[in-house]
């Protein structure tokens, strides 16, 4: 894609080319950096991980919002959804994620953390009333499914306490991120998702930097040139460069597209894993993570409705 055909931040319209360019710009930096937070967790505690990546992520919006005319204090009726995306998605997931990834290889983890959709589509329909079709039943049921064969004997050692409490965090990981999901369908929005994120973020900062003190204490820390590196890529290419990108193909396609789109991400952490941690990617991981995906798939598609005389 050409330089002049990407949109500035904020651009609410976008062409076939640019969006999918943007599309698969998402997909690898979200993938990728599963991978790249494993490194990170190697070399530092995991909650000074969320904590500094985020912090990365602070100072680089701030001028981009500022530059792109994108800046704003959020209005009363936008503060709900500012603390829901914070607490839930940038503490919550973030700070879950990179502990469970501590001890749960990556292309496992990426599988667990993007089982969202499986809790996202019973919650709407509990919550918000949303239909649930067969068709999304057929979905979840396949997702199900696929968690049950990933926690079999013959995959997951039950003896291993820290293997068990990675993929019990992994799972809360999901978990939470679908509240953030669920609260931000509900919220009427005032600014943009991209305006807010800087508030959303500054916030996670604080809280994030809080239970790192509280829980991890005074981190000692060895700053190579590679962790440096590691932590500015998730800083801003796993977070600000994707979430722009997300916030700008979001106001571009359909939410089915762009969930359809995302779908891909686990597929490129599990790939981005074995080429540069030489993980084993074994035939139960496939099989469970192709099951998973399925379901989702089903569960997120718009099927063509039958015509009738």
């Amino acid at each position: 894609m050409a330089e002049h055909d990407l949109p500035p931040f904020g651009t609410p319209s976008l062409s076939a080319a640019a969006t999918l360019s943007l599309l698969a710009l998402v997909v690898m930096a979200w993938g990728v950096n599963w991978t790249v937070t494993k490194m990170i967790v190697a070399d530092m505690p995991p909650l000074w991980a969320a904590a500094i990546r985020t912090l990365i992520a602070t100072i680089a919006l701030l001028p981009a919002l500022a530059l792109s005319g994108q800046f704003i204090i959020p209005t009363r009726k936008d503060v709900p959804v500012v603390l829901a995306i914070s607490l839930f998605h940038m503490v919550a997931f973030s700070a879950l994620m990179t502990a469970g990834l501590k001890y749960v290889p990556v292309g496992r983890s990426v599988v667990l953390g993007y089982t969202t959709p499986l809790w996202v589509a019973p919650a709407a329909w509990f919550f918000m009333d949303e239909p649930l079709s067969p068709q999304r039943i057929l979905g979840i049921a396949l997702g199900v499914a696929g968690l049950l064969f990933m926690f079999n004997p013959a995959a997951l050692d039950w003896s291993d306490h820290q293997a068990l409490l990675g993929n019990g965090l992994l799972l809360l990981s999901a978990l939470a991120w679908s509240v953030s999901i669920l609260y931000t369908r509900a919220h009427r929005w005032i600014a943009t998702p991209f305006q807010l994120v800087f508030w959303e973020v500054l916030l996670a900062t604080f809280i994030l930097t809080a239970l790192a003190v509280a829980f991890e204490g005074r981190p000692r820390i060895i700053w190579t040139p590679s962790l440096m590196v590691e932590l500015g890529y998730s800083g801003i290419v796993g977070n600000v460069l994707g979430f722009w990108a997300m916030a700008v193909v979001n106001r571009s396609v359909t939410a089915t597209t762009t969930s359809i789109g995302i779908l891909a991400t686990p597929i490129v952490g599990i790939a981005s894993s074995a080429i540069w941690l030489r993980e084993t990617v074994d035939a139960q991981l496939i099989v469970a993570a192709g099951i998973i995906l399925a379901g989702m798939l089903v569960a997120t598609i718009n099927l063509p409705k039958p015509n009738r005389a």
